[in-house]
C-alpha cells in the first residue's frame, strides 16, 4: 500500500517529524506557527511513549524549562495551563500534562502506530548525485497491521531520540562476553520500585549498578531507600573512573537544583553504608555463579556475586533507517560534525555548551536534521530546553526566515562543578586536580553571543 495523495511541489508536502516526544511535538507545533505542514510519525500508540517508559522518575528540570512557548500557544486555546512552573514533573506528569495535550490538539497531524524504516531522496541512493537536490524524501513506514507505505516530504525533522538503543555494561562499547546470555538478570532502566513485582526483584538482594550519569544516581538513590525498608538490599556502585571531586555531580552549586540534589543522594548512599564503589572497573565479562552473576573487569579483577545489574551507561543513535542519507557525523560523539566539539565530553568540562542552530544541525544532505537526544549522538547532559531552541531555529529556516534562525537565543543552566577528566580517567589529572572543580560558582551561559563568559575560573 502507498501514500495516495502524492503533492507535486515541495510546499505542498509535509515536513515528516519522526518521534513524538518532546523535541518532536515541540518541532510540530513550529511548524504550525510558521505555516508549514507537519506530519509527525510515531512508532507507539501515543505521544511520548519512551518518555512513559520512565513515568516512574522525577525530571531535574522544572515546568517552566521542560515547555516550549510556540507548544504553548497551540495549546492556550483549548484552556490549557501550564503547571506551576517551579515544580518539578515525573515522566508521567510531562506525557500526561503536556505532550499528549499537544498531541491531541495537533490532531491528524500526528499519526501512531508508524514506524520509519528508512529515509532517501526519491528514487536516489546516497551514491547517485544528478538531480539529487530536486528530490523530495521519501519515507518508509511500517504500519501497526504489518501493512508497508512510503509518504513523500519536503524534509525530515528526526526526533526519534536514543532511548531504544542503551548503551551496554562492555567497557569497549560492545556487550561484555556473557551480558546477551544473563540478560534475565540485566536491565537498562532506572527500577520502577513502586511495582510490586519489580521491587520484590531487588528486596534484600544484592544489585550491581553501572554507570554515572544521573540515572545512575537515581538508582542508587531508589535501592538506598529500598536498603532502609528491607534488610540486606545492597547496591555495589561500578565505575570504570576513580572517585573525584566530581563524581557526585554539581552538587549544591548546579544551577539545577534537583540534578544537583541527585549526586548528594548518591553520595549519601555510598557513605551510610547501602551502596559500596568499585572504582577503574571497566567490565569485560558476565559469569554465573549458580543464579547469580560475577562480573569481570578488563584487569582480571572479579566482583563477589550479585542477583541483579542495572547498567545505565547512556545511550547511542539508531541511524540504520536514515543510511542512505549523507549526513555528517562525527566518528567519534556520531552527533553532527559542526555540532560535536560543542558538546564532546573529552574535551568540555565546565557543562558549557556553545550557541547551536541550524547552522550546527545541517548535513551534507540538505532539510534533513537530526535533533533532540539524537542531535548529541553519545553526548550526554542534554537538556529539553535545548531541543526546542533546535527546532525553533531550524523551521525557521525552513520558512525562509534565516536572520531568526542564525538569532540563537537560550539561557542554560551550568553544573558549576566541572566534570573534568572527560569520559577516561587521567591519572595525572587527578593528582594534579585538574579535571574536578574548576568552577567554584555557577554560572549562566548567554547563548547566541558567539561564546560564554567567563566564569569561576573555566
Amino acid at each position: 500500500m502507498s501514500n495516495t495523495s502524492v503533492s507535486t511541489t515541495d510546499h505542498q508536502q509535509p515536513v515528516v517529524v519522526i518521534g513524538a516526544g518532546p523535541v518532536g511535538l515541540a518541532a510540530a507545533a513550529h511548524l504550525v506557527e510558521r505555516g508549514i505542514e507537519p506530519l509527525v510519525l510515531e512508532a507507539g500508540h501515543s505521544a511520548a511513549t519512551a518518555v512513559r517508559e520512565w513515568a516512574h522518575v522525577r525530571l531535574f528540570s522544572t515546568w517552566a524549562e521542560v515547555t516550549d512557548p510556540a507548544a504553548e500557544k497551540l495549546l492556550a486555546p483549548t484552556g490549557w495551563v501550564r503547571p506551576e512552573g517551579a515544580t518539578y514533573p515525573t515522566g508521567g506528569d510531562w506525557a500526561e500534562r503536556y505532550l499528549q495535550p499537544l498531541a491531541d490538539v495537533l490532531g491528524d497531524k500526528v499519526r501512531y502506530g508508524a514506524t520509519v524504516t528508512g529515509v532517501a531522496r526519491a528514487g536516489r541512493d546516497r551514491i547517485v548525485d544528478s538531480g539529487r537536490e530536486e528530490q523530495p524524501f521519501t519515507v518508509h513506514i511500517e504500519t501497526a497491521d504489518g501493512g508497508e507505505e512510503r509518504i513523500t516530504a519536503r524534509a525530515v525533522i528526526d526526533a526519534s531520540g536514543t532511548w531504544s538503543v542503551p548503551s551496554p555494561m562492555g567497557a569497549n562499547g560492545i556487550p561484555a562476553l556473557g551480558e546477551k546470555k544473563t540478560a534475565e538478570h540485566i536491565t537498562y532502566r532506572v527500577p520502577d520500585l513502586t511495582d510490586p513485582a519489580v521491587r520484590g526483584r531487588y528486596a534484600g538482594k544484592r544489585t550491581a549498578v553501572v554507570g554515572s550519569g544521573a540515572s545512575a544516581f537515581t538508582a542508587l538513590a531508589l535501592l538506598a531507600d529500598l536498603a532502609g525498608e528491607e534488610a540486606d538490599t545492597h547496591a555495589v556502585w561500578i565505575l570504570r573512573r576513580g572517585i573525584g571531586e566530581a563524581t557526585y555531580g554539581g552538587g549544591e552549586a548546579d544551577q539545577l537544583p534537583a540534578r544537583g540534589a541527585l549526586g548528594l543522594r548518591a553520595k549519601a548512599a555510598v557513605e551510610k553504608g547501602h551502596a559500596s564503589a568499585v572504582t577503574g572497573f571497566r567490565t569485560e565479562a558476565v559469569e554465573r555463579d549458580g543464579d547469580r552473576l560475577v562480573l569481570v573487569a578488563e584487569d582480571g579483577r572479579r566482583l563477589d556475586p550479585v542477583d541483579e545489574v542495572i547498567v545505565l551507561t547512556g545511550f547511542r543513535p539508531d541511524l540504520s533507517f536514515v543510511s542512505e542519507l549523507r549526513l555528517g557525523l562525527d566518528e567519534r560523539l556520531q552527533a553532527p560534525t559542526a555540532l560535536a566539539p560543542l558538546i564532546d565530553p573529552n574535551v568540555h568540562s565546565c557543562g558549557t555548551v556553545y550557541p547551536h542552530g541550524v547552522k550546527e544541525l545541517s548535513h551534507p544532505e540538505q532539510d534533513v536534521y537530526l535533533v533532540g537526544m539524537k542531535s548529541y549522538g553519545r553526548a550526554p547532559t542534554f537538556l529539553a530546553m535545548t531541543g526546542y531552541e533546535q527546532v525553533r531555529s531550524i523551521t525557521a529556516a525552513l520558512a525562509g526566515d534565516h536572520e531568526a534562525a542564525e538569532r540563537v537565543e537560550l539561557t542554560l543552566p551550568e553544573t558549576g562543578v566541572c566534570g573534568g577528566a572527560g569520559l577516561f580517567d587521567e591519572r595525572e589529572a587527578e593528582q594534579s586536580g585538574e579535571g574536578g572543580g574548576c568552577c567554584a560558582a555557577p554560572a549562566t551561559l548567554q547563548i547566541g553571543v558567539g561564546a560564554p563568559a567567563a566564569s569561576g575560573g573555566c
